[in-house]
């Protein structure tokens, strides 16, 4: 049921909406903070604990969220999450995709399977499936971005840089089929962040010299003039 899956429905919300996967933390978390001022948020992430701290955070900026703790590989979590969605509001404004996972490095000819098939599991086809969900919430007018970590072919990288490398080239597919019709489909590049996921990749590097996700996000909403 719906009212098992969607956590704090506000009653009041702002007239624009934002749907954040892999809102709980990280880049992800940033963004959903920043726009909270201006839209409700709609987030989503496995972590039902960091996405309430994600509302605390919301609420003391004055905002409203409707807190979704999904798998997005669940596909029926997802078909779900987007028929809530569609009969509460009829539309989304802008969905920020930042849900990924980043398997373990390890030699091309030694990944594991099952990292493997999360990986594409996670980063491609839950990917492929919620762009077919949320296209027609989006509509001519919304927007949804993407972010690119080009690590295909970089040494221990085979299982993550294959799938993310797989997930933009869909995107990108999807970045000019919808030119004409919409929705505006935009891929950024972060620079590197503090974020959990890069400190599995790098887990000795000094990270005072990465950028903060505040930061990156203020300069990513910016071109959106948000």
């Amino acid at each position: 049921m719906l009212d098992q899956t969607l956590m704090h429905m506000h009653q009041t919300i702002m007239t624009k909406l934002a749907l954040i996967t892999g809102a709980s933390r990280g880049l992800g978390a940033s963004i959903a903070l920043h726009l909270a001022t201006t839209h409700h948020i709609i987030a989503v992430a496995t972590t039902t604990g960091a996405l309430e701290e994600l509302d605390d955070k919301i609420k003391e900026l004055n905002g409203s969220a409707t807190l979704a703790p999904m798998d997005i590989t669940t596909d029926a979590a997802m078909a779900t999450l987007c028929r809530g969605i569609f009969e509460r509001w009829g539309k989304i404004d802008f969905w920020i995709h930042a849900a990924i996972y980043a398997a373990p490095l390890a030699p091309a000819n030694m990944i594991d399977p099952k990292d493997l098939s999360k990986s594409i599991n996670t980063n491609v086809t839950a990917t492929a499936t919620l762009i077919s969900y949320l296209a027609p919430l989006l509509g001519y007018e919304g927007t949804a971005v993407f972010f690119d970590d080009p690590r295909a072919g970089q040494t221990f990288f085979g299982s993550y840089g294959a799938t993310k490398a797989a997930q933009i080239a869909l995107v990108k597919s999807w970045q000019n089929e919808s030119k004409k019709t919409g929705p505006k489909v935009c891929i950024e590049r972060p620079s590197p962040m503090p974020t959990s996921t890069r400190a599995r990749f790098f887990p000795g590097e000094d990270r005072s010299t990465l950028s903060d996700p505040k930061i990156e996000a203020k300069k990513i909403l910016k071109k959106f003039d948000l």
